[in-house]
């Protein structure tokens, strides 16, 4: 008997724990979402693995890549590969991005764009 109101109770601690996790988890969610990053990030670009520039992300601005081969766009924070002179045209066709660690590659131009977080760019300079 005693060994049942043991594993009731437990039960409604595990309840109450899971009760409590969540509702921190929605905290800082929403927190996120209202306050957001302090800065919005950046975006670089590589051609043949060396950076040839960097974007910010809050600044809306088309550029041409590698020399022309490439066109981006970025715009309210989205950067999208809006056209290209190779033959498959894959990097126009992906997604435009808008998320850290998310990129556009284009392969026969060896060119890769990819967003990265001002908050991990700290990070990273600590690490490193």
């Amino acid at each position: 008997m005693e060994h049942e109101k043991k594993a009731e109770k437990m039960k409604k601690n595990d309840w109450l724990l899971l009760a409590v996790v969540l509702f921190a988890a929605a905290v800082i969610f929403l927190l996120r979402a209202v306050l957001g990053d302090q800065h919005p990030g950046y975006v670089t670009v590589r051609v043949n693995g060396e950076i040839e520039e960097t974007f910010d992300l809050s600044e809306d601005v088309t550029a041409e890549l590698n020399g022309g081969t490439n066109i981006l766009q970025i715009q309210d924070g989205v950067v999208d590969m809006t056209d290209a002179d190779c033959p498959d045209r894959l990097c126009v066709n992906q997604r435009p991005i808008s998320s850290d660690g998310e990129s556009i590659i284009c392969l026969p131009n060896q060119v890769v764009v990819q967003i990265v977080s001002q908050d991990e760019s700290e990070l990273d300079a600590v690490a490193n």
